[in-house]
């Protein structure tokens, strides 16, 4: 009772097709399931029981194009379908470099406990800041002795400059930095924020601060919602600029703490609530995303392959990695790598065993 009708749909945008995957226990005899697909339902009948789901708004399938059919051992049933075009997907993410802008104020919040960092702060140039190799290929273009080799780029106190991982800020008195280090810290809640990278300079990493105009009430968003937003950004952003798809998650101390292989952004997600992979999914994405009983959950998302490599594990690959041009290296502070792992390891498990793993890598 209460088994039927719980699935996975795995959507791919860009080929307009998809993976369903009816949970059911092991112990049931095939011969009592049935699934009928509609173009806007699924409907389950285990014996006596049948679950009806409504598909979410602008996903509808294509019945008669069910192909792969096959049964797989603490999986389920899985089967390909083919979609009807589906409508514009929605934002993947909050872009924060799209959203500051010159000439308006903006006060700084701690993503953690939503202390106030900074207030006020208006800017008169928000510019984005070269790749962190630039002054290399100045050197390659130039026929003369590089031109900025003396000069640092360093914000004047009405300038913002966004980098990849982080926003450069002139310093002032908001913040305090820890008497160890350089590291600059959240009076409140003694979380790391950035790092003091000059006398006047402060760098902030964007999974750590919520920047909203000043006129807009402060609005926390749920912490691993918030982190796994900011890098799906840094990671999408990245790959379609320098069509780089590999990246080594390091932390402020310099180690490596995962390896990320990018493999599509165009993802949909659409799950029943009752599937056994439901209860961790929903649990990570924060109680807000969570919807009634009976109801469909449907996310846009990232694909990654992943490594962990905290206690020296995958060191072979992570030396080769760091010393491969084509993977590119996203800092944050260390704490945050950790809560990264957790949150992949937590996403992994919540997939069915067969789409847990590819190659060496985890899903």
């Amino acid at each position: 009772s209460g088994m039927a009708g719980r699935f996975l749909l795995e959507i791919r945008r860009g080929t307009q097709s998809a993976l369903l995957i009816i949970r059911y226990q092991a112990e049931l005899p095939k011969s009592s399931l049935d699934v009928s697909v509609a173009a806007d339902c699924l409907e389950v009948r285990i014996g006596g029981s049948c679950e009806s789901v409504a598909l979410p708004a602008g996903v509808r399938l294509v019945p008669y194009s069910c192909r792969g059919l096959r049964c797989l051992p603490g999986d389920g049933l899985h089967l390909r379908l083919r979609l009807r075009p589906l409508p514009p997907s929605a934002d993947l993410f909050y872009n924060l470099k799209e959203s500051l802008k010159p000439q308006k104020n903006y006060i700084f919040y701690c993503q953690s406990c939503g202390d106030i960092i900074a207030k006020g702060r208006k800017f008169l140039r928000v510019l984005p800041l070269p790749s962190e190799n630039w002054s290399a290929l100045v050197e390659e273009w130039c026929c003369h002795p590089n031109p900025f080799a003396r000069s640092t780029l360093h914000p004047q106190h009405d300038d913002c400059f966004l980098g990849d991982t982080f926003i450069l800020l002139n310093s002032g008195k908001e913040s305090d930095k820890s008497k160890e280090d350089t590291r600059v810290i959240c009076k409140r809640c003694k979380t790391v924020l950035g790092e003091a990278v000059a006398s006047e300079t402060i760098k902030y990493y964007v999974t750590e601060v919520i920047i909203q105009p000043s006129e807009k009430s402060f609005s926390p968003a749920p912490r691993s919602q918030f982190i796994q937003s900011m890098v799906a950004q840094c990671l999408v952003e990245l790959s379609s600029a320098k069509s780089t798809f590999r990246f080594t998650i390091k932390g402020d101390n310099g180690k490596i703490y995962i390896l990320v292989w990018l493999l599509n952004s165009d993802t949909l997600l659409v799950e029943s609530l009752g599937s056994s992979s439901s209860q961790s999914v929903f649990t990570l994405f924060g109680d807000t995303s969570m919807p009634s009983s009976g109801a469909v959950g449907a996310w846009n998302a990232v694909k990654v392959l992943y490594q962990p490599c905290i206690q020296n594990r995958n060191k072979d690959l992570a030396d080769a990695w760091e010393k491969d041009i084509g993977v590119h290296s996203l800092k944050f502070p260390s704490e945050t790598c950790l809560e990264l792992l957790l949150i992949l390891a937590l996403s992994t498990t919540s997939l069915p065993p067969s789409l847990q793993g590819m190659n060496s890598f985890q899903v």
